[in-house]
Order: C-alpha cells, then sequence, then structure tokens
C-alpha cells in the first residue's frame, strides 16, 4: 500500500492509486503524488531565456492546458524555457521585513528556508516571464499572491539605490477561469511586476472564461478544445518573444529612472 498527498489541500489517502477525487476538496487524482521526502528546489545555473509560472491550486486543470499550449508555442520557435506548477513547491509567506524598516528587506531573502530563492535566481537569469493564472474571486491565486509578495526583496534594489536585477524584462500573462475578473487578475499581476521595471510586451496579455452558465466541471474540456484560446496563447507568446528579440533589457536598463514604492 502507498500513501498518496493531494498537492492542493494536503490530505493523504492509503491504497495501491490515488482516489479518483480528493474526498476533502474535490481535487482530481491526478493531483496527488505519492508521499515522500520533498527536496529543496534548486537552480542549476542553466541558461534559459523564459520562465514560465503555473499559479493555480489544481496544476492539471484549466491553466496546465495554457501552460502547456505556451511551452508548446516556445518550443517552436527555438526558446528555452522552464516551467512550473507552484502548487509543487514550497513558498512561505512573506515575513514583511521591509514593514519594520526599508533596509531589513534585502536580496538575497532572508527566509532561505523554502524554494523561493531558487525562483528568484532562476527570474534574474532569465529574460522574460510567463504568468499563467486562473480567477479566483475576481482575482488571482493566494499561491500566486506569495509568489508576488517575495519578489519584494528582488524590487526593494531600487528603493535601496542599487542596481535592478530586471529592468527592461520582458512579461507576458495568461489567465484563465469560470467566471469575471479576467482583466484584474491580470492588471494586479502586472502591477507587481511594472515595480520591478518589466516591459508588458504589446497585447501582453490574454484571458478565456467560461460563464457561469456552465458547470464548473466542464471548463477543461472547453479550455482544451477552444480555438480561440490557442490562437490567443499563441499571439501573446509570439508577442513576448519579438519583444524579448529587442533586447529592451540590454538597451534601456542603464538609460531608465527607477520610480516604485
Amino acid at each position: 500500500m502507498k500513501t498518496w498527498t493531494c498537492r492542493t489541500c494536503g490530505y493523504e489517502y492509503t491504497g495501491e492509486a490515488p482516489p479518483k477525487e480528493c474526498p476533502q476538496c474535490s481535487a482530481s487524482s491526478r493531483e496527488f503524488v505519492e508521499k515522500g521526502t520533498r527536496e529543496k528546489l534548486s537552480y542549476d545555473g542553466g541558461k534559459f531565456d523564459v520562465l514560465i509560472v503555473n499559479a493555480s491550486n489544481h496544476s492539471a486543470h484549466g491553466s496546465r492546458i495554457i501552460a502547456d499550449l505556451a511551452e508548446k508555442a516556445l518550443t517552436q520557435r527555438g526558446i528555452a524555457f522552464r516551467s512550473f506548477n507552484l502548487n509543487e513547491h514550497h513558498i512561505e509567506h512573506c515575513w514583511c521585513c521591509y514593514s519594520m524598516r526599508n533596509s531589513a528587506c534585502t536580496y538575497p531573502c532572508r527566509n532561505q528556508h523554502d524554494d523561493m530563492p531558487a525562483f528568484h535566481e532562476m527570474l534574474i537569469s532569465s529574460r522574460a516571464v510567463i504568468v499563467v493564472s486562473p480567477i479566483n474571486w475576481n482575482g488571482m491565486s493566494a499561491r500566486l499572491k506569495d509568489f508576488l509578495d517575495r519578489l519584494t526583496c528582488i524590487q526593494n534594489r531600487c528603493p535601496l539605490k542599487k542596481k535592478s536585477f530586471t529592468i527592461g524584462k520582458v512579461l507576458g500573462i495568461l489567465v484563465n477561469g469560470h467566471e469575471d475578473g479576467g482583466v484584474k487578475t491580470a492588471m494586479d499581476i502586472f502591477v507587481y511586476f511594472q515595480q520591478m521595471g518589466y516591459i508588458l510586451a504589446p497585447f501582453g496579455f490574454t484571458y478565456r472564461t467560461h460563464g457561469a452558465e456552465h458547470d464548473t466541471r466542464a471548463d477543461e474540456e472547453f479550455f482544451g478544445s477552444d480555438e480561440r484560446l490557442r490562437r490567443d496563447v499563441d499571439g501573446v507568446v509570439n508577442n513576448v518573444v519579438e519583444t524579448m528579440r529587442l533586447e529592451t533589457e540590454s538597451e534601456i536598463s542603464d538609460r531608465v529612472i527607477p520610480v516604485c514604492e
């Protein structure tokens, strides 16, 4: 017998195979992984261009379809990338050192106990980031909020009059959900990266919703067969790549005046 853990809620199940549905949170069997020792994420220093961050609590659901489409589009264009599901990684709440005093928020982050330091390194090493987010009650997921909060140590280098690591990097945003909130979710995400000097690619975000008149169980089939979604994701990825090829990071990083909180 094996012990399986739901990545969404932490429920543990014992059996030869995971249950079809989590009895605690209703996540599908695809969210279960065999229980074992979690290895801390590390960055090997390998070069790549685009970091894809899937911020859904259900990594195998609609956001996974969109992340797969983005990966396919990058592969077709010969762009090196790395893709991660946040629900597979351990990211703690921000300690909010900044709230005690400005200089207390430093890079490297004071919290070196979880996977976020590796994400910091990869974010700095990459030339662009594509964020894939569900709509949770007209906003981003709590997992993504924690991830973005933990970028404060990078953003805070500008207020501390230190060289920024991220001015001129490129951003793309892909949002999906059952009901309303697509534009708000995308703009909430953009605000964080704008404060770090990222450039949103022209036509750099898209969102797709299924609609309140449908049962949420039909969302995955809808997103999986929707040609408009495929076209729009390919368009955003193309725009991120073309903007990245303008070498904006090297062209403007020394010419931009940081204006951030």
